[in-house]
Parts: structure tokens; sequence; C-alpha cells
């Protein structure tokens, strides 16, 4: 069951990769999110994929009887999740106003502080 999670894991990578390589910032930002979820995924599967033993200490023991899903994993991800989903709301309005103010979602495009008709600064001295 992990071989295929991880799997999967490294085909979220490969397409956040590919996706925020892109010239849009659209894509970018879907990359941004796919990159979060592929973090959230490989934390979740570093922490055992175990659902028959609840990770729950029986009275008069002082350890787990056998091996049990690690709850910590999943603690974390629950925050994480939540706080992807705010970066991700804060860079999508980002990515709006700069749409808004500059026509177009094209990075080449909003070169604003490089102007084209400028010469090129001197390549060396």
């Amino acid at each position: 069951m992990e071989a295929w999670f991880a799997l999967l894991v490294g085909i979220f990578f490969t397409v956040a990769v590919y996706l925020m390589l892109s010239k849009f910032i659209i894509r970018v930002l879907l990359g941004v999110a796919v990159l979060g979820n592929a973090v959230n995924l490989l934390i979740f599967t570093g922490g055992r994929l175990t659902r028959d033993v609840p990770p729950v200490i029986t009275a008069g023991a002082d350890a787990l009887d056998g091996p049990a899903a690690n709850a910590l994993p999943q603690a974390l991800i629950l925050t994480a999740i939540v706080i992807s989903f705010s970066f991700f709301a804060f860079l999508l309005v980002l990515a709006w106003r700069a749409y808004e103010d500059l026509s177009t979602d094209n990075t080449d495009e909003m070169r604003v502080a490089e102007p084209v008709k400028e010469p090129m600064p001197p390549l060396g001295y």
C-alpha cells in the first residue's frame, strides 16, 4: 500500500515542478497547490497507513502492544491543509491584482521594472 502512495507522491511532485516552471501565473499557483498536497501525502505516508490498530494505549500498559498508525503526522497534515489553503488564497489574490494592473498573466510580459526600449546594462567591465 505504501508503495502506491510513494508512486503517487512522486507523480504529484513531478506535476508540481512542471507547473511551477511555467511562465503563466495561474499554472504556477496550481503547481504550488499540488506541491502542498504532495508534501501532505508524503507526511501521511511516512506516518504508516495502518487502519487495523488505533494508536490507543490500553489500561495498565506502558506502550502500544504492536504496530499502529501514528497520530502526529495526521495532526500535522490537518494544520498544513489550513495553512496551505490560506496561502493559496493569498497568492490567488496577488495574482488577480497583478492581472488587473498589468492585463496579463504571462511573467515575461510582467517585466515592469525592466522596460523593453531601454538599453541593456553592461554585461562586463
